[in-house]
């Protein structure tokens, strides 16, 4: 207050000074920039380029091109060529994305394997009572419980040949004493699959004694990878049945304990 008593004015250039601009002013400095392209943006419309093509050309937003050209009429050449790019450009990212994917699988089964033989490296594999349990478990799930032997069929060759390993290591089985049954389909040839499994098993031929067909797949075509069913026997059912028990106890038993 003045000593007069009157309120001070204030000065005039107190505060900053803004330029208010509004939403046309900011609309017509965009369209200035891009109208100076817009000549060349018809041009290359006009020689049959897609919108997308000249966006990645010019820099221009998508939408102001549509607005651009929405007077603009190809020809029929210009429309199929634009066609068969979008067709081919969809296979072409079809491919890359499938060639992604099959990396990413390719990456987690890779950390799979790499935490499965983490995992390993507490279990000792020349430890007997471990080779049995886990015959016993694989027994449980896979082996033949209704006959008075034990006997394992399975169409892969690595569980048959677990199975053989385990029964020779643990319980000393004499390979003379294995028989193995083929069940095939229709059109497969009989000794070539013979010949197949005992190279996997690693068998002689002659432990190969029984070979069925099945009738239902006449006039249908086998893939090539499938190589029948293989039953391997072996004519001792004590150890069918200490396998079963084995396994059947060892489940109770960690199911009993999982609080613990």
């Amino acid at each position: 207050m003045n000593a007069d008593g009157s309120t001070p004015s204030r000065p005039t250039n107190s505060y900053p000074q803004f330029t208010i601009r509004t939403v046309d002013d900011m609309m017509d400095t965009m369209q200035s920039k891009w109208y100076e392209l817009k000549p060349k943006a018809i041009k290359l419309r006009r020689q049959g380029l897609s919108i997308r093509e000249i966006e990645d050309h010019l820099g221009i937003a998508r939408s102001t091109l549509s607005g651009w050209f929405k007077d603009i009429e190809l020809t029929v050449k210009q429309k199929k060529k634009l066609l068969q790019d979008w067709k081919d450009a969809l296979v072409k990212a079809r491919k890359k994305a499938v060639l992604w994917h099959n990396a990413q699988k390719n990456k987690r089964l890779q950390e799979a394997k790499l935490t499965a033989l983490e995992s390993l490296k507490g279990i000792d594999l020349s430890n007997k009572n471990i080779l049995e349990l886990t015959l016993a478990m694989l027994y449980l799930g896979e082996g033949i419980k209704q006959s008075l032997e034990t006997s394992m069929g399975n169409s892969n060759p690595a569980i048959l040949k677990f199975f053989l390993t385990v029964l020779i290591s643990v319980y000393d089985i004499d390979i003379e004493k294995i028989r193995c049954d083929l069940h095939l389909r229709a059109d497969q040839d009989a000794q070539k699959i013979k010949q197949f499994w005992a190279k996997e098993l690693t068998l002689p031929l002659k432990n190969f004694k029984y070979v069925s067909f099945d009738k239902r797949t006449v006039g249908t075509k086998t893939y090539p990878y499938y190589k029948g069913v293989c039953l391997v026997r072996c004519f001792d059912v004590s150890i069918q049945r200490k396998l079963l028990h084995l396994g059947k106890i060892f489940s109770e038993r960690v199911i009993k304990n999982k609080g613990n």
